[in-house]
């Protein structure tokens, strides 16, 4: 069983940067390929980026491909998202994603376990 726990969310302009972390409370972080997924108000979770084990691989929704960045610092147990330029439709609660075997990709399906979510507010 892994808990995640995001931080990191918050109010921010459009244009500005958020950067979200998520601590993972296991001592084998490195075997879990991570990912994050965002649900908007009335809308589905969908998914925004993906980070392989060791961080070669990277994987990202085209909505939010060259603005933002996933990364994962294995000594720390904990993946980050770099958001910049935000606009006001990145607006949503984040949920981090862990998955222990193969990649995670685009469908929930594909998530062993999930975050609580962080809420991030751009206003326009």
């Amino acid at each position: 069983q892994v808990q995640l726990v995001e931080s990191g969310g918050g109010l921010v302009q459009a244009g500005g940067s958020l950067r979200l972390s998520c601590a993972a409370s296991t001592r084998t972080f490195s075997s879990y390929a991570m990912g994050w997924f965002r649900q908007a108000p009335g809308k589905e979770r969908e998914f925004v980026a993906a980070i392989g084990r060791i961080g070669g691989s990277t994987y990202y929704a085209d909505s939010v491909k060259g603005r933002f960045t996933i990364s994962r610092d294995n000594a720390k147990n904990t993946v980050y998202l770099l958001m910049n330029s935000l606009k006001s439709e990145d607006t949503a609660v984040y949920y981090c994603a862990a998955r222990i075997m193969g990649m995670i990709g685009t469908a929930d399906a594909t998530v062993d376990y999930w975050g609580q979510g962080t809420q991030v507010t751009v206003s326009s």
